[in-house]
């Protein structure tokens, strides 16, 4: 009965999102107020009965309900609870209902957070989400029923994959889909204004904050995913160009174009048109990523193995929301053009050249990612296209970005100087070039990646230390902290977040150009020496966990003759799916981690270890936290929120006029 009830819950929810995906629009195209508003009740509702379809199927998993046939496939009663309740997004059919909710969710928000905008505007808004809800809930009714009964129910389930058994799980999943899905907000507000015909600096205004959160929780979702593949898998690499890795770095790329662009449509009126086909391409990107998932066209630890019929269904979708924006766009496009002016060398045309840049790059990593996949469909061969190809492009791609990145806060809008920007930044790029060069002779790895690398990590900060610097004299004899609360959120949020990208190409170049790591064979009592530590094999003892087994190795280290710390790597063979999993040791410091796993038993006595040191890895992450809390200052902005509700009450008199 609980399965019946989740299932009927979600027929209900389809009906709301069609009531939201018609009638709203309705309302809209004949200025009738009662239909406009239909749209935020019907969302309201909608997401009222998705979360109890979410909430009984989460039931099923955690009373081990086996003849719920997803139950019975991706659980087991031994399964801890918490990984009972995240299998329940740990397959395709779960995982689309997460998508679904939080889609749901996104929708809800805007009805309640946007109520200062044109009753017209929103409608059209609600409108396009509740279609976009329409398609993915179809889409798990009819192909991916979560619901379906197995009978007779089988006596034990088969437990979640054992890779998904882990913490990561429980947040990485969901903070991806709140990036993904996160977008369709900024497309719907295009979609919107395209269908007015009006497309200015307030829609900019009011789509700029749902944009930027939806970025966050996507670096947080990337960043988290890198992490736990980095402890988890076992290989020790922190990325790896994984298509389905990919398919969520590409809208975070169009994601990051998008936020800057906004930034100008709002300051100057410039790019519009470019706004609204980021808007659209980002998450056109997003779907794409969804498509790859979901359709089985690749092989990935990420991806789901499901019937041709889920790809169609979902390429199909793909095809039709790509199609009609881009018709749509293409109707109205002539009309948006003009917009602020701008001459060749100004801040105007900077964020324009790394605007385009980032669209390059994003061209790059999909031909990267697809080509295989078309080389397949043509039965031309299978070929796999891996980082050498990746690096090879994307580094020569990004060091432009990351250099206008720092140069353009420095350039002033719409007009300035060759020679006044070549005083302000050109003694601090040589500088960094002196600073890049020497650190890779200190470090004795001295190659052009690693040069470029430091080199571009130097001007980000020293650029970053300038701009505070300029920032504060702007107002001498000022109160420190006067002076700090008079720096918009914005601003901060612009250098944390670019003073994060300097960090993580810290990160990136260090543990690229320093890692060092040996696989040797250790027999109790023996040891080996990396990098100034010593490692010495204690032995494997038998461990039993809730629901597997496992050889914990027992590895002592020390620096020099100082006890460092102890290293516990663990071999598990996971009894319900008969499959084996490596649990990695990490002792993480500031400047190195310490990364030790057991590889296979060779004899009694004997197991091969692997060891690595990896110097600044963890600057990676740090650097992912500081480009989202740069997100979360300029999100939080008081000035979007003024701005808005001044700006909403003038656009209704327009329209009313």
């Amino acid at each position: 009965m609980i399965a019946e009830l989740g299932h009927f819950a979600l027929i209900l929810a389809l009906v709301l999102s069609i009531v939201q995906a018609i009638v709203p629009m309705v309302g809209a195209a004949k200025n009738r107020i009662a239909l406009m508003s239909v749209g935020r009740s019907a969302a309201h509702g909608q997401l009222l009965f998705i979360v109890i379809s979410y909430v009984l199927l989460t039931y099923a998993f955690i009373t081990s309900d086996f003849s719920v046939k997803l139950a019975a496939s991706h659980s087991h009663t031994q399964t801890p609870l918490i990984y009972k309740i995240t299998g329940v997004w740990g397959n395709h059919e779960g995982s689309l209902l997460l998508w679904a909710m939080t889609l749901s969710v996104w929708t809800v928000a805007v009805s309640i957070f946007s109520r200062s905008l044109p009753e017209a505007f929103m409608a059209r808004v609600m409108g396009v989400l509740g279609w976009i809800s329409a398609g993915f809930i179809s889409f798990t009714l009819f192909t991916s029923n979560p619901f379906e009964r197995l009978l007779p129910a089988v006596a034990e389930g088969r437990d979640l994959n054992p890779l998904l058994q882990d913490p990561g799980m429980i947040i990485h999943p969901p903070l991806l889909y709140m990036g993904y899905v996160g977008f369709s907000v900024a497309f719907a507000f295009a979609i919107a204004a395209l269908l007015t015909g009006r497309f200015d600096a307030a829609w900019a205004r009011w789509s700029r904050p749902w944009t930027t959160v939806a970025w966050i929780f996507l670096t947080a979702g990337i960043a988290v995913g890198s992490g736990w593949a980095y402890y988890e898998l076992g290989w020790g690499g922190w990325w790896f160009w994984d298509p389905v890795e990919n398919a969520s770095f590409m809208p975070w790329l169009l994601g990051t174009a998008l936020m800057h662009s906004l930034a100008v449509t709002e300051k100057r009126g410039a790019f519009r048109s470019w706004t609204l086909l980021l808007a659209i391409s980002t998450f056109s990107m997003s779907l794409l990523g969804t498509f790859l998932v979901r359709s089985g066209v690749i092989t990935s630890v990420h991806a789901f193995a499901v019937d041709p019929a889920r790809g169609l269904y979902i390429l199909a979708l793909l095809v039709l929301v790509i199609g009609i924006s881009l018709v749509l766009f293409a109707w109205r496009a002539p009309k948006l053009a003009g917009g602020g002016s701008f001459d060749l060398v100004s801040r105007d045309s900077s964020l324009l050249a790394n605007n385009v840049l980032l669209a390059v790059v994003t061209g790059a990593v999909l031909l990267g990612t697809l080509y295989p996949l078309f080389m397949d469909a043509l039965n031309l061969g299978k070929i796999s296209v891996g980082p050498p190809y990746f690096e090879a492009v994307f580094v020569p791609l990004m060091a432009p970005v990351v250099i206008l990145m720092m140069v353009g806060p420095f350039v002033r809008w719409k007009r300035d100087g060759v020679a006044r920007i070549v005083r302000k930044v050109g003694p601090g790029l040589l500088l960094s070039v002196v600073i890049g060069v020497g650190w890779a002779f200190a470090i004795g790895h001295v190659t052009w990646r690693t040069v470029l690398g430091l080199s571009l990590a130097a001007w980000v900060l020293l650029a970053s230390a300038k701009l505070l610097q300029e920032r504060f004299a702007d107002r001498p004899g000022t109160a420190l902290a006067v002076r700090l609360r008079g720096i918009p959120g914005g601003w901060w949020g612009m250098w944390i977040a670019h003073l994060g990208i300097g960090i993580f190409i810290i990160g990136v170049t260090m543990i690229g150009s320093l890692e060092s790591h040996i696989d040797v064979r250790m027999s109790e009592g023996q040891r080996a020496e990396l990098g100034g530590y010593t490692f010495v094999f204690r032995g494997a003892k038998f461990v039993e966990g809730p629901n597997y087994e496992a050889a914990r190795g027992l590895i002592e280290v020390f620096r020099g003759d100082r006890p460092w710390t102890t290293m516990t790597p663990e071999k598990r063979f996971y009894v319900a799916s008969a499959m084996p999993m490596t649990q990695v040791s990490l002792d993480i410091g500031p400047f190195r981690d310490l990364y030790v796993s057991l590889g296979d038993q060779l004899d009694a006595e004997t197991w091969l270890v692997n060891l690595h040191i990896k110097p600044f890895i963890s600057w990676i992450w740090a650097g992912c936290v500081l480009m989202g809390l740069g997100g979360i200052f300029a999100a939080s902005d008081r000035r979007y929120r003024r701005l808005a509700e001044r700006a909403a009450p003038a656009d209704a008199a327009r329209q009313a006029g």
